[in-house]
């Protein structure tokens, strides 16, 4: 195999979350080589069944270090966003998780020459009068102001085999 027919790289943010090992899964079994941007990638090594050997690495990420998304997104030619919250605790607020958080990874991505797709929620209106669903608003304005060839999915409340909600 010669670098020119390599699979193409795509990194995760939250690959380690519920939906984004999902997204892992799915790029996997495509025969994608996939890099999982987590805070913990010590904490990550389950998801290393997902793939064949070295087709998933990790790499640590925190959405408040421009230098962790930057060296995350470098030489990926597509970017998935899948980190997000339901509930705020100390510095992983709403804000800075979604929308500031959303925003960097956009604009990483535009400086790697990346596509992105962002995965947002249902309802994300900028004008909600609930902090998640302005927040998620907000976060998808900011990554198309960055990134406007950016894909942005709205799903609905998503549970199913290994969520937390049964």
């Amino acid at each position: 195999m010669t670098l020119a027919n390599l699979p193409p790289l795509v990194t995760v943010f939250g690959g380690s979350g519920f939906v984004g090992r999902h997204v892992v899964r799915a790029l996997a079994k495509r025969g994608y080589n996939i890099r999982v941007a987590v805070r913990r990638p010590d904490l990550a090594g389950f998801l290393q069944p997902l793939g064949n050997v070295g087709q998933i690495s990790f790499v640590q990420a925190n959405l408040r270090y421009r230098s962790s998304i930057d060296r995350a997104v470098d030489g990926a030619s597509h970017v998935v966003n899948c980190v997000g919250i339901l509930h705020e605790t100390g510095r992983n607020t709403f804000d800075a998780v979604q929308e500031f958080g959303g925003r960097a990874i956009a604009e990483a991505a535009r400086g790697a020459g990346a596509t992105l797709t962002h995965i947002s929620a249902i309802g994300a209106d900028a004008k909600s009068d609930s902090d998640y669903g302005r927040t998620k608003g907000r976060a998808e304005t900011a990554i198309l102001s960055v990134k406007p060839d950016a894909v942005i999915f709205r799903p609905s409340i998503v549970f199913g085999p290994e969520d937390s909600f049964f």
